[in-house]
């Protein structure tokens, strides 16, 4: 009887001691403190992601600065054309049209001109002497064939005075007189639509100026508050044709002063051509 209440005993026990432990374990200090750890490391992980996003978003904001900036560079291939580009398009690409069409023709009626004068442009003082050579040695008809087949207007005047080498040296003169008149009206051909254009660039810049401040106080008005913004665009566009306006005016100047220097080096031949031909038929007629 003891000896089996003994043996049951034992079998108790052993079964308590084998049966898995259903009862929750209390958090301790360890646990508390591993968990705070953990906690403090996720925010640092997290703010150090942060940051590596900031250092990022920093460095991609240079980089697209650095190449706008190379972008409007004019030094660089093209760069300076589309800056132009841009700028014309900045001031407004159907106003800016019209400076831009002033720009156009200016240019072809300058190099219209420039050609025109540089054709006309000979030896004058050669071609003289050789003319003088012929009629004293009274070889009329190769003078004026000489003439003839010489371009510019030094040969023109002396091609109409030896057509009336038979008449009197009053006459010859006159006629002389009379086409050389004719002759540097067709060299300053053309130059009245250059000041044209030299005048109506700049005007048309100051005409920008005054619709791009219309535009600023438009705008003004419609948003009911003086914005920097909205004053800044209106003048950009206002500035920005009055720059293209002066600059067309400036080149259209330049190729009109070089045209004028020409047209007077070819009148001073002219004029000295001439005095020389009726000099030659006074000593031709002597």
């Amino acid at each position: 009887m003891g000896i089996a209440t003994l043996a049951m005993c034992l079998c108790y026990a052993t079964d308590v001691n084998s049966a898995p432990n259903t009862t929750p374990n209390k958090p301790t200090a360890a646990t508390a403190a591993d968990t705070t750890a953990a906690t403090d490391n996720a925010k640092d992980a997290k703010l150090a992601a942060a940051a590596d996003s900031a250092n990022l978003l920093e460095a991609a904001t240079d980089t697209v600065s650095s190449l706008d900036a190379e972008e409007i560079t004019p030094e660089e291939g093209g760069g300076f054309h589309r800056v132009l580009k841009q700028k014309f398009v900045e001031g407004g690409a159907s106003f800016m049209s019209f400076v831009a069409i002033a720009l156009v023709l200016g240019l072809a009626f300058c190099i219209e001109r420039i050609i025109y004068l540089s054709l006309s442009e000979i030896d004058a003082k050669k071609f003289m002497k050789e003319i003088d050579a012929k009629i004293e040695a009274g070889d009329i008809e190769g003078a004026k064939t000489q003439c003839r087949e010489t371009r510019g207007p030094v040969a023109s005047i002396c091609y109409q005075g030896l057509l009336r080498i038979d008449t009197s040296i009053e006459d010859i003169e006159r006629s002389v007189a009379a086409y050389g008149t004719v002759q540097a009206a067709n060299l300053e051909k053309g130059c009245s639509w250059i000041t044209l254009f030299i005048a109506m660039a700049p005007s048309l810049g100051f005409l920008g100026t005054v619709i791009g401040m219309v535009m600023a106080f438009e705008q003004i008005q419609l948003a009911g508050d003086i914005n920097p913004t909205i004053v800044a665009a209106g003048m950009k566009v206002a500035l920005i044709t009055t720059i293209f306006g002066i600059i067309v005016a400036l080149i259209l100047q330049l190729f009109y002063n070089y045209i004028l220097s020409k047209v007077d080096h070819l009148t001073s031949q002219m004029e000295e051509s001439a005095i020389t031909l009726l000099d030659s038929i006074l000593k031709y007629k002597k």
